[in-house]
């Protein structure tokens, strides 16, 4: 009976976007690929991604749609892996796909596609897949000496691709920072990204009964002239919706976030039309944002909480009320947390890494790629666009 390898030329931590693709990409270049992971399915965050459809990338990716403190890092690497060459390899295993908005592709069937796409990718590359097998520890001497579960690990080059803290349930862990922090890479602060955010009692007082009401918006924070076009929905908690998960990315506690009730128009000119109609506020308002929002906003913004008919406001009625409805100003008391965020802002510093290679430049060997790395995509498949360019870029100089 042939003895199990233990010795390869790179073992990549985490099977999940970052993970698999990387491993897939440098096993068919030849390299002997060890992939490990700890969770029996393989690839949870890509099957709930997209409402189970995976929106696996969007056509109009640029370094302009991430987050980092060196912004332009992930240049290199989205330039040499663009969405064109994914969705190559989405036609070549006849998966059929959908532009839904604003570039953003999803699988007409299901995410599990691109997981058994990547997991078949992996075996052309005659990768080993270990898992389920916990990581105890990485220690390195002349090599690194990977410890698990299912026994030790040899390479000359790990990779990291653990992910982030966000969707614990997907089995999420902070491991990928605790690797970088043993080896000294630095990790910048991290927080929830792409995440909805609550509202306090006095808030939620006023529009919690307005839960499931959904609207169209331009959402701003108060630090950024970033501004998203989509839609906003109100919850129990408070505010939720593409506009506000983008929106929260930039948001920091104590911060105001603005949200436009008429986005594309000028609420002044739109409030005089109105009153020449002679129609109540709450009715106008109705026409552009769902009735029972229209309600209570009248109630809570409106002179005389909404009694006071429009052909009776005063100018400075009319103003105050016309500033508000374009820039509606809401103080959330914080997100909803890790467990409903769908990224990790913050990472490892890439001043620390080759943006060529994604490899740790004091730890020869050692490379960091996808979520865990201070790069965080915009909602809409930018984050997995990220995963395979990363790994791309580590794939091919392992």
């Amino acid at each position: 009976m042939t003895k199990p390898e233990t010795h390869f030329d790179a073992i990549i931590i985490g099977a999940g976007a970052a993970g698999l693709f990387c491993a897939a990409r440098a096993g068919q270049r030849g390299r002997r690929v060890a992939l490990i992971d700890h969770a029996e399915k393989l690839g949870e965050k890509i099957r709930i991604s997209g409402g189970g459809r995976c929106n696996f990338t969007n056509l109009h990716t640029t370094a302009a749609n991430f987050l980092s403190r060196n912004p332009h890092f992930c240049r290199s690497a989205l330039a040499r892996y663009t969405p064109q060459d994914f969705i190559g390899l989405v036609r070549r295993h006849g998966i059929g796909f959908h532009e839904k908005t604003l570039g953003q592709l999803f699988c007409d069937e299901s995410s599990q596609q691109i997981i058994d796409m990547l997991i078949d990718e992996c075996r052309d590359g005659n990768v080993r897949m270990i898992h389920p097998a916990v990581v105890n520890t990485v220690s390195r001497d002349d090599r690194f000496r990977v410890a698990t579960s299912a026994g030790e690990f040899v390479a000359s080059n790990v990779v990291i691709a653990t992910g982030g803290l966000s969707i614990p349930a997907t089995g999420a862990t902070g491991f990928g920072y605790e690797i970088a922090k043993q080896f000294d890479v630095p990790v910048t602060p991290l927080r929830a990204g792409l995440v909805p955010l609550a509202l306090d009692a006095p808030e939620l007082e006023r529009y919690g009964m307005l839960s499931g009401v959904a609207f169209d918006t331009t959402a701003r924070s108060e630090a950024t002239d970033v501004a998203f076009n989509e839609a906003a929905l109100l919850t129990h908690k408070g505010l939720s919706g593409p506009a506000v998960l983008q929106i929260s990315s930039y948001w920091k506690a104590g911060e105001t976030v603005q949200l436009d009730l008429l986005p594309g128009v000028d609420a002044a000119d739109w409030l005089s039309d109105a009153r020449s109609r002679n129609i109540s506020f709450a009715k106008a308002l109705a026409e552009k944002v769902p009735t029972r929002l229209a309600d209570a906003w009248a109630n809570a913004h409106a002179p005389e909480r909404g009694a006071k008919a429009l052909p009776q406001w005063t100018r400075a009625e009319l103003d105050s009320v016309a500033a508000q409805l374009n820039a509606w100003s809401l103080k959330p008391s914080g997100t909803l947390g890790y467990k409903k965020a769908e990224v990790t802002l913050g990472g490892v510093d890439t001043k620390a890494l080759s943006q060529q290679t994604m490899m740790a430049r004091s730890v020869p060997g050692l490379h960091f790629i996808g979520e865990v790395v201070d790069v965080t995509g915009w909602l809409g498949g930018y984050n997995f666009q990220w995963a395979w360019a990363s790994g791309a870029a580590c794939a091919d100089a392992l």
